[in-house]
């Protein structure tokens, strides 16, 4: 039988349930298709679902932002990033030069891009000019990165890598002394990629609920339903609640294309500082694609900005599900989608934006 949104709104309507239930949804998908869809509204008041860590713009750390700044404006090159990426404001004095897209404005060659195989495109139809590709994302975005690398990139294409792994977020998150959240809702393109096994460590290490969910209203229901069900069983496992696109083990081809041209090391994360094992880089026998190598210098360790972000703001607070979008100090003044502050009102993917695009502004 296959239940509508409506029958899993009525059935999680119908569970006796505590007082107060905190739902992570790691996922800015997640959250977009939550907030479109008004699930908070039509859950039962005491069902909590909090926005998690799942955005990759909001959390690419301010060094890799600055050394793509740098690059497009002291080299002879085309940088180009996925888009959200071009607005992405670092910590600089008012007047200084602070996204791409003001890279851009000073006469630096900065281009949006919507895929790995776009950028390769361009660096094929330059020869003579280097095309560094700022690749800033999670898993999905990663894997057709590595792809490209792997089925042989252009000479002229180099990477100035930012790829973090999702889990190892959610991890520092249990691993804490305040979670903050009861149940876990896992994203389900990543499972998709990596596998639902990813997190199984939610419940074996942590002993708390856990479903992988897609990205309409039925199937993020049925992920909340399942949480609710294992939570008042008392009975914890890994549900996989989108089993027409993830299966076990994940994709085969993009986690060969990972292992082969991509190995993990400890990263950091913009507002919440280093991760261990929670980033990639390229493997040695690919250096020569490597933006950091073709371009030294850029790198200044007075970026290094861990566990800060522009004063004021509480992007990752956010971030790591300690506030609410509507609850940072400069949420909607000074900063709206129009003139950001942090990354989380940048991206499509980030909770402020998303919350501030639905209506959700401060009396």
């Amino acid at each position: 039988m296959v239940h509508t949104a409506r029958d899993w709104l009525d059935q999680i309507h119908a569970l006796p349930l505590p007082p107060r239930v905190r739902i992570m949804n790691v996922c800015g998908g997640h959250e977009r298709s939550i907030t479109a869809a008004g699930l908070r509204g039509a859950l039962p008041p005491n069902i909590e679902l909090i926005p998690g860590p799942g955005c990759p713009v909001c959390v690419c750390p301010e060094e890799d932002v600055y050394y793509a700044i740098q690059i497009a404006l002291r080299e002879a090159v085309t940088v180009v990033a996925f888009g959200d990426m071009l607005r992405v404001p670092v910590n600089l004095p008012a007047g200084e030069i602070r996204s791409l897209e003001q890279a851009r404005a000073a006469g630096g060659d900065v281009r949006p891009v919507a895929s790995p195989s776009e950028a390769a495109r361009l660096a094929e139809s330059q020869p003579e000019r280097p095309v560094v590709f700022f690749a800033a994302g999670f898993e999905t975005t990663t894997a057709p990165v590595a792809a490209m690398v792997a089925e042989g990139a252009p000479d002229n294409l180099f990477l100035l890598l930012s790829g973090r792994l999702t889990w190892p977020a959610v991890a520092l998150l249990l691993e804490s002394d305040t979670p903050g959240f009861d149940a876990l809702v896992a994203p389900g393109h990543v499972a998709t990629v990596m596998g639902p096994e990813e997190w199984a460590f939610v419940v074996d290490r942590h002993g708390l609920p856990a479903a992988v969910a897609g990205f309409t209203p039925d199937t993020l229901l049925a992920a909340f339903y399942s949480v609710l069900r294992q939570y008042l069983a008392g009975h914890p496992f890994l549900d996989n609640c989108y089993p027409k696109v993830v299966r076990p083990g994940g994709n085969p081809a993009a986690r060969r294309c990972l292992d082969e041209t991509m190995e993990v090391v400890d990263a950091t994360w913009r507002g919440i500082g280093t991760i261990p094992r929670s980033g990639y880089r390229l493997k040695p026998r690919y250096a020569a694609h490597d933006a950091r190598h073709r371009f030294p210098g850029y790198g200044e360790e007075a970026r290094r900005r861990a566990g800060q972000m522009p004063a004021g703001c509480d992007c990752a607070q956010v971030v790591l599900g300690k506030l609410y979008p509507i609850d940072c100090r400069l949420y909607g003044s000074p900063c709206t989608p129009r003139t950001p502050v942090g990354p989380c009102m940048v991206s499509d993917e980030g909770a402020c934006r998303i919350w501030w695009s639905a209506g959700r502004h401060r009396e």
